[in-house]
């Protein structure tokens, strides 16, 4: 045959070399199609909260070269400007094109009144450098009083940080009439899809009474310690589709004094034993069984090993047993909670009973 000039041991390998590639590499990067307007979401994305401003354009840009198309950004992450720039110098040097980018923003609280929605929009647009978002969500269901771009950007959760007793303050607006403005950015031309985060099952029955263009997107706080069945399931029944946020559990909210390291689901045995026996990190066990749950995540991380090992999910499946075991560790543990955070702010904000 031909291959005399290699050694015959050799050829096995390399043909198993050539069969594995596919499997992990990012081409396998799957997808979830949104319902009105067919576009595709990658499953998994990068989550931009909590990145300083001087390293985020570099990990966005290390994020595309690793192989991130989707990232999850908001106005309150005060990061938008510099998300921006990673951006533009990823799509300047050929590295991506904006059609291939999945990029999200989130409408803050301050800016529910109808007349602010599209502003704040366009605010997001400039400072990311874009003509459109892919996907644009409300971030809760709370509406704030406003507070003008030139007093304060982003503005935050306090009204008035100044205030002899800073609080925050919030304002009667009616989640239909701010969703209402958000439908508009879709003829605009300003967002692709339109969706809400933190709502839950009965604030979503609501909207879809009232919505001319129904939500594409829930985004809701999902990881082994708070699992949401009902509420996943009720989505899927309508169409809905999900994204997980904080999907690895406490990490952000250690470094908020928010959460402890006994918390992180990622220490747990039950999570552990199934990375040992699949050769994987914990990561990469709890954010594949997400994506096999049917739902996007957006998970953080600053290190590059971490990043790659977090798009790598599609070489390898939890068994029925895996899955099993994992719904088992639900606690309903919730890291972000207004109720409990707004209370350092002189508030009490329940969104959730």
């Amino acid at each position: 045959g031909g291959h005399q000039w290699l050694p015959a041991g050799l050829v096995p390998h390399m043909l198993a070399i050539l069969l594995a590639v596919p499997s992990t590499s990012c081409s396998a990067m799957q997808t979830l199609t949104l319902r009105s307007s067919k576009d595709q979401m990658p499953v998994v994305g990068l989550g931009l909260w909590k990145v300083p401003r001087e390293t985020t354009a570099d990990a966005v840009v290390d994020a595309i070269k690793a192989g991130y198309r989707h990232f999850d950004c908001a106005c309150d992450y005060g990061n938008e400007a510099e998300v921006g720039q990673g951006l533009r110098r990823a799509i300047a040097e050929g590295l991506v094109t904006r059609e291939q980018l999945w990029v999200t923003t989130k409408l803050w609280n301050t800016y529910h009144a109808p007349e602010h929605v599209l502003p704040a929009l366009r605010r997001s647009l400039s400072d990311l450098g874009l003509e459109y978002v892919d996907l644009f969500l409300m971030h809760f269901p709370l509406a704030q009083r406003f507070v003008p771009f030139e007093v304060r950007y982003p503005p935050e959760w306090v009204y008035d940080p100044d205030a002899p007793t800073p609080t925050v303050e919030l304002a009667p607006v009616p989640l239909a009439s701010t969703w209402a403005a958000m439908e508009e950015a879709l003829p605009a031309g300003l967002a692709r899809n339109i969706g809400v985060c933190n709502f839950n099952t009965a604030l979503l029955r609501d909207l879809l009474a009232s919505a001319t263009q129904p939500p594409s997107v829930l985004q809701v706080e999902l990881h082994p310690y708070n699992q949401q069945p009902k509420l996943v399931r009720f989505a899927a029944q309508h169409g809905i589709a999900v994204t997980g946020f904080s999907p690895l559990g406490a990490g952000s909210y250690v470094e908020l004094g928010m959460a402890g390291e006994q918390d992180s689901a990622l220490r747990d045995p039950v999570i552990q034993s199934i990375a040992e026996r699949l050769g994987v990190s914990a990561a990469q066990v709890v954010l594949r069984w997400a994506v096999q749950r049917g739902y996007s995540v957006v998970p953080k991380s600053s290190r590059p090993e971490r990043l790659a090992q977090n798009l790598d999910l599609f070489g390898f499946e939890l068994a029925p047993d895996d899955l099993a075991a994992i719904a088992t560790l639900d606690r309903g543990k919730r890291f972000n909670d207004p109720g409990v955070f707004s209370e350092g702010m002189n508030a009490f904000l329940p969104i959730y009973d």
